[in-house]
């Protein structure tokens, strides 16, 4: 009997992409300090219609946390999955001179640690664990892992990248304090200069969805810089973000825009925009960035793709400048609820997540790597410790999360939560022992009535401190 091996070698390879279809795509939508309570479907005034919709037609994660106070370290985490202090990333990638008005030249900013810096090359991210699924994956929008060509995200498992590779920019020039910043891939590029930042990530997402869907599951991370400040040199600029005047039309006007001030680090009569200004501008950032995530939502719908994608949003970290965190205490960089308890929306009708839910279970972005690759069923190897899980039975099925503790260093602050136990150590800003069930706003403190569990708390700090300095070292801080 002779065999037709074309017609036996069609057949599997039509299985096979049959099989890959079957994958669901992922949309991981990132904003940058953006509030816990900035989602216009809890009531404040923002109008986020986007992020509404997700919302009642995926569920709503209300005790979710981000595993750094402040970007680079937070964004280290989400496409690892492991702890700052297990991946290296335990600090911002930065520098402090611009921020008392310092403008590098090209030939300074070279060989500053914000240009040499970068997670270390041993540490693998998520598009890596997909590419054996057949993912095309690709990220436009903040990268803020390191800027040399090695560090960058095509280096990385990325298939295509377009964005800023530091923590910062100036939404317009796209500048880090005067310092072009957004590249193509490995190539620096300043070919849309003057176009808004969050219209292009856009325009690149969207690019990328046309090209991809129907032919591979994709992997789509959209890493927003709204609305973080602008980090531009001029006060001016630096005390807002950025907006498109169409969107700050959409909030009521303010009546004095910018003030003369001392300014720190910038001295005397110095100016700045009004809280109401900042606040107007904040808002318009957001609902700009909104309006791209709907295009993005609409696009999939199409293409009759957006059932079968995992679309998840939460903000790197707590919010900062016109933010509302409310009932959290606290904000952006600090250890308090405000700094590290983020929004979090996840829709997947396909994969059962529940519409318009609400869940209270103790999640975290370290869950994110496992979930994804667990809902592409791909295999995470053996060999590298990852300090999150798979949290589909939790938001799926209304399973009890795995998650008991969490713990957050940066520098000499600290933040650690054991069950519903949470003690912060902001040094002279403050610290105390809270019940969180309790008490959200972390206003009472308990430390003198339950120092028995203060002491539980701090033991259990402890054993984590130890976990991470004998896990295998990373740069760029670690000393080894």
């Amino acid at each position: 009997m002779k065999v037709n091996w074309l017609i036996i070698t069609c057949s599997i390879l039509l299985c096979f992409c049959a099989g890959a279809k079957e994958r669901p795509n992922i949309l991981l939508i990132v904003s940058d300090d953006q509030g816990y309570n900035d989602l216009g479907i809890l009531g404040n005034g923002i109008i986020t219609p986007s992020l509404d919709r997700l919302a009642r037609e995926g569920t709503r994660l209300t005790n979710f946390y981000v595993s750094w106070c402040a970007c680079t370290p937070s964004r280290a985490s989400i496409l690892t999955g492991r702890y700052p202090q297990r991946n290296g990333i335990y600090d911002m990638i930065r520098n402090e001179a611009p921020d008392y008005g310092k403008r590098y030249t090209a030939a300074e900013y070279e060989t500053t640690f914000e240009r040499i810096g970068g997670m270390d090359e041993r540490e693998k991210i998520i598009p890596q664990f997909l590419k054996p699924g057949g993912y095309k994956s690709a990220i436009y929008g903040k990268w803020d892992l390191g800027t040399l060509k090695r560090f960058l995200p095509t280096s990385r498992g990325f298939d295509d990248f377009y964005g800023f590779v530091n923590t910062g920019v100036d939404y317009y020039t796209h500048e880090r304090y005067g310092v072009p910043s957004m590249y193509r891939n490995l190539v620096k590029t300043e070919a849309d200069r003057g176009t808004y930042c969050t219209s292009l990530f856009e325009r690149e997402a969207l690019q990328f969805m046309n090209r991809t869907v129907g032919k591979e599951p994709f992997f789509l991370y959209v890493p927003f810089n709204a609305p973080h400040n602008s980090s531009a040199l001029e006060p001016e600029i630096r005390t807002t973000v950025q907006a498109p005047d169409e969107f700050k039309a959409m909030y009521p006007p303010v009546e004095v825009e910018y003030v003369t001030k001392e300014k720190y680090r910038y001295g005397k009569n110095v100016k700045v925009v009004t809280a109401e200004a900042r606040q107007r501008d904040y808002r318009a950032a957001v609902t700009c960035m909104d309006a791209a995530i709907g295009k993005m939502l609409d696009l999939l719908e199409s293409k009759d793709e957006l059932d079968n994608t995992i679309v998840i949003f939460f903000s790197d970290n707590g919010g900062s400048g016109g933010a509302d965190n409310s009932p959290l205490y606290g904000k952006k960089s600090t250890m308090w609820e405000g700094g590290i308890r983020v929004p979090c929306l996840v829709r997947w009708p396909r994969g059962n997540v529940p519409a318009g839910a609400v869940n209270e279970e103790f999640l975290s972005s370290l869950e994110i790597l496992p979930s994804l690759a667990a809902a592409a069923e791909c295999q995470l190897p053996d060999n590298i410790i990852f300090d999150g899980f798979n949290w589909w039975p939790v938001i799926c099925e209304g399973k009890k999360s795995s998650r008991k503790e969490m713990f957050w260093k940066r520098k000499d602050q600290i933040g650690a939560r054991v069950g519903n136990w949470k003690w912060t150590d902001m040094g002279s800003k403050g610290k105390g022992l809270f019940d969180l069930e309790n008490d959200i706003g972390e206003k009472k403190d308990l430390s003198e009535e339950k120092p028995e569990v203060l002491e539980m708390v701090k033991g259990r700090y402890q054993n984590w401190l130890k976990e991470m300095d004998e896990a295998e070292p990373r740069g760029p801080f670690r000393d080894y």
